[in-house]
């Protein structure tokens, strides 16, 4: 098929910039390295896939010829970022897509639209979440599921829905992350349950920018999130997510509570962390004076450092990873965290405090690990 329309060229190269930054960066099969351009009366959408996650995005053009072209999807995005005239017009010229300006031709070559498995739409529209609240859970959760590929369901986020409510939860088996945010249903009835690649999450809440809302679409095969004129949607994980142990984790018994200013405590740890060895291992030990905080490695040598906290319960000496425990409380940034302590080897359970009105919960909880030996 032939394309010819002519559109603002910075918003054109923002929606293919867009796409390629949606879409994962290995692509296996050469066909699905392409994009594909419609051109129809309202604009152009541009639509790309890896078979398991699919992205669209979408801008106004002046469409002299209505139809659909696949070109290679990066250097499509590189050429239209690199202009500077304020218009560009893409046009079919035999077996090359051409973009032209004024005092410029480039010529992309057209791949085979019949081989490629095309952009399903997304599934039908279950509600809608604030932009901005939903970005900042996801990236305060979805930061716990697991890399590693040899256990899908566990690098997946399980949203759930309860009422006006939205759940999303992730695990790596070592900690928890539990975020909470209010939505609303598109419908009396709608209802979500679904666990998503949290790379896709990820990769959407940092594209989210100044929308205001983000648009939530799922049904038993897929999940989808819409703003704007882009959108972005994958195949869910498979598997049984093993709800009954995560109940159990989120039992607690709290034997000593640490209020006190995340940053502060963060950068304590950052510090401590640096005499911590291979291990990785600080160690957190509760007072009426607050919390002092300790690395030691027979090679890197040993740090002591307190800072001041609110301290109640019994006073008590847990060790933890360090990265576990700073990315934890990079949610909760300026502002006051709880440190939730357990007897022995029970989670910690990492909170902010309860706030009038406040609409969101975010809630970790990390493992602890046995002590570094002296």
């Amino acid at each position: 098929m032939a394309v010819d329309f002519t559109a603002h060229t910075s918003a054109l190269a923002a929606a293919a910039v867009e796409l390629t930054r949606l879409l994962p960066g290995r692509i296996s099969e050469p066909v699905l390295a392409g994009v594909l351009l419609t051109a129809g009366a309202t604009g152009v959408r541009l639509a790309g896939t890896d078979r398991e996650r699919f992205a669209e995005a979408s801008t106004g053009a002046t469409t002299h010829t209505e139809g659909t072209v696949l070109v290679p999807a990066r250097p499509l995005a590189d050429t239209l970022r690199a202009l500077e005239d304020p218009e560009v017009r893409l046009v079919t010229e035999g077996s090359r897509l051409a973009i032209r300006t004024p005092s410029a031709r480039f010529a992309l070559p057209l791949l085979d639209i019949g081989v490629h498995p095309g952009v399903a739409a997304p599934p039908p529209l279950q509600g809608t979440l604030h932009a901005e609240t939903f970005a900042n859970i996801v990236s305060a959760v979805a930061g716990a599921a697991s890399t590693e590929d040899a256990l899908p369901i566990f690098t997946g986020v399980r949203i759930r829905s309860d009422g006006e409510r939205l759940e999303l939860l992730a695990t790596d088996r070592y900690r928890l992350s539990v975020g909470r945010l209010p939505w609303v249903g598109a419908a009396p009835e709608a209802s979500v349950d679904a666990l998503a690649p949290a790379g896709m999450l990820i990769d959407a809440a940092r594209r989210l920018g100044n929308a205001d809302a983000v648009n939530l679409h799922a049904d038993g095969d897929r999940i989808a999130l819409r703003w704007g004129g882009t959108s972005v949607s994958s195949v869910l994980l498979a598997g049984q997510y093993p709800d009954r142990q995560l109940t159990k984790l989120l039992e607690t018994t709290i034997e000593c509570t640490v209020l006190a200013d995340a940053d502060e405590l963060s950068a304590a740890i950052r510090r401590a962390s640096l005499y911590s060895g291979v291990s990785g291992v600080v160690t957190l030990t509760t007072s009426d004076a607050g919390v002092t905080v300790t690395g030691h490695d027979p090679l890197a040598g040993e740090s002591e450092e307190t800072i001041k906290a609110e301290v109640t319960g019994n006073h008590m000496t847990t060790a933890f990873r360090a990265r576990y425990l700073t990315e934890a409380l990079r949610a909760f940034a300026t502002g006051p965290v709880l440190v939730q302590l357990q007897d022995g080897m029970a989670a910690t359970v990492i909170t902010a405090p309860q706030l009038d009105g406040q609409q969101t919960e975010l809630t970790h909880l990390v493992k602890p690990m046995l002590p570094p030996a002296h």
